[in-house]
């Protein structure tokens, strides 16, 4: 059985106002810097810098946008308490 990579994330940042932004990647660093150059995300713009708190690697893009849907869902201190256990 063929080991896949782990190429896609599910991340969360932590912007200057202190709320949380869920997003996908294949790229961290890239769309880290995206944000805060104020080009990723129409939320983030306004809400800069940002600094990524939290990642999970994913096999492919469809189980990463289905864990982000499940994040999103999550009310802020579980959001918090996930970010506190590395989890």
């Amino acid at each position: 059985m063929a080991v896949q990579a782990l190429n896609w994330f599910c991340y969360l940042l932590e912007c200057a106002d202190s709320t949380l932004y869920t997003g996908i990647t294949n790229d961290l660093d890239k769309r880290l810097a995206a944000h805060n150059s104020g080009t990723a995300s129409k939320y983030t713009r306004t809400r800069l810098p940002v600094r990524m708190v939290y990642t999970e690697a994913h096999t492919d893009r469809a189980s990463a946008s289905r864990r982000e849907a499940a994040l999103k869902k999550l009310s802020r201190s579980a959001k918090l308490t996930l970010i506190c256990s590395g989890e």
